[in-house]
């Protein structure tokens, strides 16, 4: 037997699917709409440069130089703090990868 509460989060937890599930179709609607735009966006501001794939050489090397230096200076060798290294490093090696793409 379920009580009043048990019914009300039953209710809310079914509107709160409910709500994802629209959320999430109307991110990959707009995902899908997007992609002409982000194209043309590559094209225009993206390739007359470098280009992605060597930007991404320049950009992986700069990013292990740049994090073992900063795991050493650390103190806690390569080891100490491996897990926020990693995330750290996919996270720095985007965001260099698409700027050096972007500016050279």
């Amino acid at each position: 037997m379920t009580g009043e509460t048990g019914e009300k989060d039953k209710k809310d937890a079914r509107a709160l699917a409910i709500v994802l599930i629209i959320l999430a179709l109307v991110l990959t609607a707009s995902a899908i709409f997007a992609m002409p735009a982000l194209a043309e966006f590559n094209e225009t501001f993206l390739a007359p440069g470098l280009g992605l794939r060597e930007s991404s050489l320049i950009a992986f090397i700069a990013t292990l130089i740049l994090l073992v230096v900063f795991a050493v200076a650390a103190g806690d060798g390569l080891l100490g703090e491996i897990q926020f290294m990693l995330l750290g490093f996919f996270a720095f090696f985007l965001v260099l990868w698409l700027l050096v793409a972007w500016i050279f």
